[in-house]
């Protein structure tokens, strides 16, 4: 727990670090794409954790604690209680990055608008696999939790990607 807390405290020191080290050797024009591409992947890992804190973190840890009975007793203790938690939070925060990702990938031309909306269907699947992985309890109801907020990032990708990726194809044609 001491790792991670210093770990939340040391990233901006660390981010700093490396952005003093990468920059100089950035173009003007590559640094203006970077900023804002860092500061909005940011945001959105600190929005998946949230959602995991707020929305699946209390259905979760219910489900845990749920197999307790009068002859069986549930007593979690902190390192399964922080692992949980740190698990929850790191995965939604990496699933929330979705946006992000695709508009990146729309930039350098690997996807469009029309790609991703003609994929629908695979990509609905590859969220029910990536939730059956990614939750740390196997119930249907987490990942029908995890799938729906990945099906809802996939579709806001593909208007992120019309918007920001289909018009710098364009502009730069």
């Amino acid at each position: 727990m001491a790792f991670t807390a210093a770990l939340l405290l040391a990233l901006p020191v660390i981010f700093w670090q490396f952005w003093s080290f990468v920059a100089p050797g950035l173009y003007r024009h590559e640094k203006k794409v970077v900023l804002p591409f860092t500061v909005i992947s940011v945001l959105c890992f600190l929005a998946g954790a949230a959602f995991a804190y707020y929305v699946i973190f209390p259905p979760a840890f219910r489900f845990l604690v749920g197999y307790s009975h009068e002859y069986l007793a549930t007593m979690p203790g902190v390192s399964e209680y922080f692992g949980l938690s740190l698990r929850l939070f790191i995965a939604f925060g990496v699933i929330f990055q979705l946006p992000v990702f695709m508009v990146m990938l729309a930039r350098l031309r690997v996807v469009d608008a029309p790609f991703l909306v003609r994929h629908r269907r695979y990509a609905i699947l590859l969220a029910f696999i990536i939730a059956a992985m990614l939750t740390p309890t196997a119930d249907p109801v987490n990942q029908l939790l995890m799938v729906g907020p990945l099906i809802v990032l996939y579709e806001i990708s593909i208007i992120m990607v019309k918007w920001f990726g289909d018009s710098a194809a364009s502009a730069e044609s």
